[in-house]
Protein backbone atom coordinates (compact mmCIF):
# COMPACT_ATOMS: atom_id res chain seq x y z
CA UNK A 1 0.00 0.00 0.00
CA UNK A 2 1.45 3.39 -0.25
CA UNK A 3 1.62 4.18 3.49
CA UNK A 4 1.86 2.35 6.32
CA UNK A 5 -1.03 1.79 9.30
CA UNK A 6 -1.70 5.04 11.41
CA UNK A 7 -0.58 4.81 14.70
CA UNK A 8 -3.02 8.13 15.23
CA UNK A 9 -5.72 5.56 15.30
CA UNK A 10 -5.30 4.77 19.11
CA UNK A 11 -6.50 7.99 20.24
CA UNK A 12 -10.17 7.61 18.70
CA UNK A 13 -10.29 4.75 21.17
CA UNK A 14 -10.10 1.02 21.11
CA UNK A 15 -11.58 -0.88 18.51
CA UNK A 16 -14.57 -2.99 19.16
CA UNK A 17 -14.68 -6.74 19.00
CA UNK A 18 -10.92 -6.87 19.48
CA UNK A 19 -8.54 -7.56 22.81
CA UNK A 20 -10.31 -10.82 23.89
CA UNK A 21 -8.12 -11.30 27.23
CA UNK A 22 -8.67 -15.34 26.73
CA UNK A 23 -5.57 -17.06 25.30
CA UNK A 24 -6.48 -19.08 22.27
CA UNK A 25 -4.01 -21.67 23.16
CA UNK A 26 -3.51 -23.43 19.47
CA UNK A 27 -1.29 -25.53 20.98
CA UNK A 28 -3.92 -27.56 22.78
CA UNK A 29 -6.11 -27.71 19.82
CA UNK A 30 -4.98 -30.67 18.32
CA UNK A 31 -4.15 -32.36 21.44
CA UNK A 32 -7.37 -34.62 22.23
CA UNK A 33 -5.77 -36.44 25.97
CA UNK A 34 -5.12 -32.01 26.67
CA UNK A 35 -8.58 -31.03 25.73
CA UNK A 36 -10.25 -33.45 27.54
CA UNK A 37 -8.45 -33.07 30.79
CA UNK A 38 -9.55 -29.71 30.74
CA UNK A 39 -13.65 -30.59 30.90
CA UNK A 40 -13.33 -30.40 34.39
CA UNK A 41 -15.11 -28.51 37.40
CA UNK A 42 -12.42 -26.00 36.34
CA UNK A 43 -14.11 -25.48 32.92
CA UNK A 44 -16.30 -22.34 32.70
CA UNK A 45 -19.19 -22.39 29.75
CA UNK A 46 -19.73 -19.00 27.87
CA UNK A 47 -23.98 -18.48 28.83
CA UNK A 48 -25.44 -17.85 25.39
CA UNK A 49 -29.20 -18.04 24.59
CA UNK A 50 -29.00 -18.96 21.14
CA UNK A 51 -26.07 -16.80 20.10
CA UNK A 52 -27.41 -14.01 22.28
CA UNK A 53 -24.70 -13.15 25.47
CA UNK A 54 -26.36 -13.72 28.72
CA UNK A 55 -25.01 -11.17 31.48
CA UNK A 56 -24.73 -11.38 35.40
CA UNK A 57 -25.88 -9.31 38.36
CA UNK A 58 -22.99 -7.05 37.21
CA UNK A 59 -23.78 -6.53 33.32
CA UNK A 60 -20.24 -8.78 32.18
CA UNK A 61 -21.18 -12.01 30.64
CA UNK A 62 -22.23 -14.62 32.33
CA UNK A 63 -20.25 -17.78 32.62
CA UNK A 64 -21.67 -21.17 34.17
CA UNK A 65 -19.93 -24.80 34.31
CA UNK A 66 -20.21 -27.80 31.70
CA UNK A 67 -22.61 -28.94 33.39
CA UNK A 68 -24.84 -26.18 32.08
CA UNK A 69 -24.52 -27.11 28.22
CA UNK A 70 -27.75 -28.92 26.81
CA UNK A 71 -26.84 -32.76 27.10
CA UNK A 72 -26.55 -33.22 22.91
CA UNK A 73 -24.21 -29.69 22.46
CA UNK A 74 -21.22 -30.00 20.78
CA UNK A 75 -18.75 -27.74 22.26
CA UNK A 76 -15.88 -25.66 21.25
CA UNK A 77 -12.59 -24.35 23.26
CA UNK A 78 -12.68 -20.87 23.04
CA UNK A 79 -9.13 -20.76 25.25
CA UNK A 80 -7.59 -19.86 28.68
CA UNK A 81 -8.96 -17.33 30.92
CA UNK A 82 -5.49 -16.35 33.07
CA UNK A 83 -6.69 -13.89 34.82
CA UNK A 84 -5.82 -13.57 38.37
CA UNK A 85 -3.30 -15.60 38.10
CA UNK A 86 -5.61 -18.59 37.31
CA UNK A 87 -6.10 -21.12 34.25
CA UNK A 88 -9.86 -21.56 33.53
CA UNK A 89 -10.96 -23.29 30.65
CA UNK A 90 -13.34 -21.57 28.55
CA UNK A 91 -15.70 -23.47 26.24
CA UNK A 92 -19.23 -22.54 24.72
CA UNK A 93 -21.90 -24.48 23.42
CA UNK A 94 -22.82 -24.47 19.15
CA UNK A 95 -26.58 -23.57 19.15
CA UNK A 96 -28.97 -25.66 17.00
CA UNK A 97 -29.43 -22.84 14.56
CA UNK A 98 -27.08 -20.03 13.03
CA UNK A 99 -27.88 -16.74 12.13
CA UNK A 100 -26.65 -14.77 9.44
CA UNK A 101 -28.61 -11.80 9.31
CA UNK A 102 -26.83 -8.13 9.72
CA UNK A 103 -26.44 -6.73 13.43
CA UNK A 104 -29.32 -4.33 12.33
CA UNK A 105 -31.99 -6.88 12.20
CA UNK A 106 -31.61 -7.97 15.80
CA UNK A 107 -31.61 -4.03 17.93
CA UNK A 108 -32.10 -5.60 21.10
CA UNK A 109 -28.65 -7.54 20.72
CA UNK A 110 -27.08 -4.09 19.35
CA UNK A 111 -28.05 -2.45 22.69
CA UNK A 112 -26.70 -5.43 24.61
CA UNK A 113 -23.71 -5.39 23.25
CA UNK A 114 -23.61 -1.48 24.18
CA UNK A 115 -23.26 -1.97 27.58
CA UNK A 116 -20.36 -4.49 27.67
CA UNK A 117 -16.54 -3.67 28.38
CA UNK A 118 -14.49 -3.64 25.46
CA UNK A 119 -12.64 -7.59 26.79
CA UNK A 120 -16.49 -9.32 27.23
CA UNK A 121 -17.44 -7.54 23.87
CA UNK A 122 -14.18 -8.83 22.31
CA UNK A 123 -14.69 -12.44 23.97
CA UNK A 124 -18.32 -12.54 22.79
CA UNK A 125 -18.08 -11.52 19.22
CA UNK A 126 -15.35 -14.12 18.62
CA UNK A 127 -17.32 -16.88 20.34
CA UNK A 128 -20.34 -15.87 18.78
CA UNK A 129 -18.49 -15.99 15.06
CA UNK A 130 -17.12 -19.27 16.32
CA UNK A 131 -20.05 -21.04 17.42
CA UNK A 132 -22.09 -19.55 14.27
CA UNK A 133 -20.07 -20.97 11.78
CA UNK A 134 -19.96 -24.21 13.13
CA UNK A 135 -24.04 -23.97 13.32
CA UNK A 136 -24.19 -23.17 9.76
CA UNK A 137 -21.82 -25.94 9.17
CA UNK A 138 -23.29 -29.22 10.28
CA UNK A 139 -22.94 -30.84 6.20
CA UNK A 140 -19.46 -31.61 4.20
CA UNK A 141 -19.49 -29.19 1.19
CA UNK A 142 -17.57 -32.08 -0.58
CA UNK A 143 -20.22 -34.97 -0.12
CA UNK A 144 -23.03 -33.57 1.70
CA UNK A 145 -22.36 -35.93 4.74
CA UNK A 146 -22.58 -34.51 8.34
CA UNK A 147 -19.68 -33.34 9.99
CA UNK A 148 -18.22 -33.48 13.44
CA UNK A 149 -16.18 -31.38 15.92
CA UNK A 150 -12.41 -31.22 15.42
CA UNK A 151 -9.45 -29.59 16.93
CA UNK A 152 -11.59 -28.37 19.93
CA UNK A 153 -13.95 -26.62 18.04
CA UNK A 154 -11.53 -24.88 15.14
CA UNK A 155 -12.29 -27.55 12.54
CA UNK A 156 -14.84 -29.74 11.35
CA UNK A 157 -13.89 -33.05 9.77
CA UNK A 158 -16.10 -35.16 7.57
CA UNK A 159 -15.79 -38.71 8.37
CA UNK A 160 -14.08 -41.03 5.55
CA UNK A 161 -15.61 -44.02 4.91
CA UNK A 162 -19.02 -45.61 3.45
CA UNK A 163 -20.79 -42.25 3.61
CA UNK A 164 -18.09 -39.13 3.94
CA UNK A 165 -15.31 -38.26 2.05
CA UNK A 166 -12.86 -37.25 4.86
CA UNK A 167 -12.75 -33.60 3.99
CA UNK A 168 -11.39 -30.82 6.51
CA UNK A 169 -13.52 -27.29 6.94
CA UNK A 170 -12.05 -24.65 9.12
CA UNK A 171 -13.77 -21.77 10.21
CA UNK A 172 -13.91 -18.83 7.79
CA UNK A 173 -13.61 -14.86 8.41
CA UNK A 174 -14.60 -12.90 4.92
CA UNK A 175 -12.46 -10.16 4.16
CA UNK A 176 -14.39 -6.59 3.58
CA UNK A 177 -13.15 -3.21 2.64
CA UNK A 178 -14.65 -0.37 4.05
CA UNK A 179 -13.66 3.31 3.25
CA UNK A 180 -12.95 6.32 3.35
CA UNK A 181 -12.92 8.77 0.35
CA UNK A 182 -11.65 12.47 1.28
CA UNK A 183 -12.17 15.21 -1.96
CA UNK A 184 -10.84 18.81 -1.29
CA UNK A 185 -11.05 18.73 2.58
CA UNK A 186 -15.25 16.75 2.25
CA UNK A 187 -15.55 13.06 3.19
CA UNK A 188 -17.65 10.83 0.76
CA UNK A 189 -20.75 9.08 3.54
CA UNK A 190 -23.25 6.41 2.08
CA UNK A 191 -27.00 5.90 3.30
CA UNK A 192 -27.72 2.42 2.23
CA UNK A 193 -31.23 0.75 1.05
CA UNK A 194 -33.28 0.39 3.83
CA UNK A 195 -31.49 2.74 6.15
CA UNK A 196 -33.02 4.37 8.56
CA UNK A 197 -32.98 8.15 7.23
CA UNK A 198 -29.82 10.24 8.05
CA UNK A 199 -27.76 7.11 8.99
CA UNK A 200 -24.24 7.22 7.07
CA UNK A 201 -21.36 5.36 6.83
CA UNK A 202 -18.56 4.93 4.93
CA UNK A 203 -18.47 2.58 1.60
CA UNK A 204 -18.02 -1.01 2.31
CA UNK A 205 -18.24 -4.10 0.12
CA UNK A 206 -16.39 -7.68 -0.31
CA UNK A 207 -12.97 -8.49 -1.66
CA UNK A 208 -13.64 -10.49 -4.73
CA UNK A 209 -11.75 -13.54 -5.80
CA UNK A 210 -8.05 -12.32 -7.01
CA UNK A 211 -8.28 -8.60 -6.08
CA UNK A 212 -5.81 -6.91 -3.29
CA UNK A 213 -7.36 -4.62 -1.12
CA UNK A 214 -6.42 -1.80 -2.87
CA UNK A 215 -8.28 -2.89 -5.82
CA UNK A 216 -11.70 -4.07 -4.02
CA UNK A 217 -11.35 -0.37 -2.52
CA UNK A 218 -11.41 0.99 -5.83
CA UNK A 219 -13.63 -1.18 -7.72
CA UNK A 220 -16.34 -0.53 -4.79
CA UNK A 221 -16.17 2.95 -4.57
CA UNK A 222 -16.51 3.50 -8.50
CA UNK A 223 -19.32 0.98 -8.52
CA UNK A 224 -21.30 2.69 -5.57
CA UNK A 225 -20.89 6.55 -6.34
CA UNK A 226 -19.33 6.65 -10.10
CA UNK A 227 -16.32 8.25 -8.47
CA UNK A 228 -12.24 6.90 -9.20
CA UNK A 229 -10.29 6.91 -6.13
CA UNK A 230 -6.36 6.63 -5.65
CA UNK A 231 -3.40 6.32 -3.16
CA UNK A 232 -5.11 3.69 -0.91
CA UNK A 233 -3.88 3.60 2.33
CA UNK A 234 -4.76 1.27 5.06
CA UNK A 235 -5.78 2.48 8.61
CA UNK A 236 -6.87 -0.44 10.70
CA UNK A 237 -9.21 -3.17 10.91
CA UNK A 238 -12.21 -4.68 13.06
CA UNK A 239 -13.41 -8.19 13.32
CA UNK A 240 -16.94 -8.34 12.89
CA UNK A 241 -18.91 -11.08 14.20
CA UNK A 242 -22.31 -10.67 11.65
CA UNK A 243 -21.43 -13.34 10.96
CA UNK A 244 -17.78 -13.36 10.51
CA UNK A 245 -16.16 -10.33 8.59
CA UNK A 246 -12.59 -8.65 8.68
CA UNK A 247 -12.99 -5.35 8.18
CA UNK A 248 -10.06 -3.62 6.85
CA UNK A 249 -10.35 0.20 7.14
CA UNK A 250 -8.66 2.35 4.65
CA UNK A 251 -8.25 5.76 3.24
CA UNK A 252 -8.53 7.11 -0.12
CA UNK A 253 -8.33 10.38 -2.55
CA UNK A 254 -11.13 11.21 -4.90
CA UNK A 255 -9.90 12.70 -8.13
CA UNK A 256 -13.51 14.33 -8.29
CA UNK A 257 -16.63 14.81 -7.14
CA UNK A 258 -18.91 14.22 -9.45
CA UNK A 259 -21.65 11.30 -8.00
CA UNK A 260 -23.14 8.48 -10.16
CA UNK A 261 -24.97 6.10 -7.52
CA UNK A 262 -25.68 2.85 -7.79
CA UNK A 263 -29.07 2.90 -6.81
CA UNK A 264 -29.89 -0.68 -6.37
CA UNK A 265 -27.63 -0.51 -3.45
CA UNK A 266 -27.27 2.92 -2.04
CA UNK A 267 -30.03 5.37 -0.72
CA UNK A 268 -27.74 8.12 -0.55
CA UNK A 269 -24.65 9.56 -1.55
CA UNK A 270 -23.30 12.73 0.12
CA UNK A 271 -19.97 14.76 0.27
CA UNK A 272 -19.65 16.21 4.08
CA UNK A 273 -17.38 18.69 5.16
CA UNK A 274 -15.14 18.07 8.09
CA UNK A 275 -17.21 21.00 10.15
CA UNK A 276 -21.00 18.29 9.65
CA UNK A 277 -18.69 15.39 10.41
CA UNK A 278 -17.66 16.69 13.58
CA UNK A 279 -21.11 18.00 14.75
CA UNK A 280 -22.68 14.84 13.76
CA UNK A 281 -20.36 12.73 15.81
CA UNK A 282 -21.25 15.02 18.10
CA UNK A 283 -25.22 14.22 17.85
CA UNK A 284 -26.38 17.28 16.22
CA UNK A 285 -25.20 17.37 12.73
CA UNK A 286 -27.08 16.34 9.13
CA UNK A 287 -26.60 12.66 9.69
CA UNK A 288 -26.93 10.29 12.23
CA UNK A 289 -23.24 8.83 12.77
CA UNK A 290 -22.13 5.00 13.22
CA UNK A 291 -22.04 3.47 16.33
CA UNK A 292 -18.63 3.28 18.73
CA UNK A 293 -18.65 -0.09 18.39
CA UNK A 294 -18.94 0.42 14.52
CA UNK A 295 -15.04 0.97 13.25
CA UNK A 296 -16.65 3.96 10.93
CA UNK A 297 -17.05 5.49 13.48
CA UNK A 298 -12.84 4.73 14.71
CA UNK A 299 -12.12 5.86 10.96
CA UNK A 300 -13.74 9.70 10.79
CA UNK A 301 -12.09 10.38 14.18
CA UNK A 302 -8.90 9.29 12.50
CA UNK A 303 -10.04 11.80 9.49
CA UNK A 304 -10.43 14.49 11.94
CA UNK A 305 -7.63 14.26 13.82
CA UNK A 306 -4.88 13.85 10.98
Amino acid sequence: MNHPAHPELARTGPVAFSGSPIDRADNLRADPDALAGMMNWKARLLKLDELMPELDDTGRLAWGTLADAPEDAELVFLGIDRADGGEKPCFAAIPKQGDASPRMANPKLWSLMATLEPGDLATYGGARSLVDWHARHRFCAECGAPTKVAKGGWQRSCDAGQSGCGAQHFPRTDPVTIMLVEYDGRLMLGRGKGWPERSFSALAGFVEPGETIEEAVAREVYEESGVRVRDVSYVASQPWPFPSQLMMGCHSYADDDELVIDETEMAEIIWFTREEVIASLEGDGPFRAPPPHAIACNLMKWWLSK
